[in-house]
């Protein structure tokens, strides 16, 4: 039983997993908005809120510790200067998921998920 386990497999292995999120936190951060499967994009939101959350002082710590999941230092210079302004008062739901419809190739559930203005 998986009690108290949270987080989606995707039937990869845990680098893969962490190698793919810290992708795909890099491109929403740097176009504000992916297209992926709707699993990818429930789990995703999870670990943006919480950069976003951790770049919210401002100070050298969250500079190192949004550097751990934002691959690009544009991007993390676009998180602290644009995104901060923007969601300084926010206390969450930095997110928002578009539900699509199925993939051609496989039939997979698409969506879009993008951050909110």
């Amino acid at each position: 039983m998986r009690h108290q386990k949270a987080g989606r497999k995707f039937g990869r292995t845990a680098d893969h997993r962490q190698a793919m999120t810290r992708n795909q936190v890099t491109a929403l951060l740097r176009h504000g908005r992916i297209r992926t499967t709707e699993a990818k994009a429930k789990e995703l939101r999870r670990w943006v809120e919480r950069v976003i959350t951790t770049a919210k002082p401002g100070d050298v710590h969250a500079h190192r510790q949004v550097a751990l999941w934002v691959n690009d230092r544009d991007v993390s210079q676009k998180l602290f200067s644009t995104y901060m302004d923007r969601y300084r008062e926010r206390p969450g739901g930095y997110t928002r998921l578009y539900h699509l419809g199925p993939r051609v190739g496989d039939g997979a559930p698409m969506a879009i998920i993008e951050l909110v203005e």
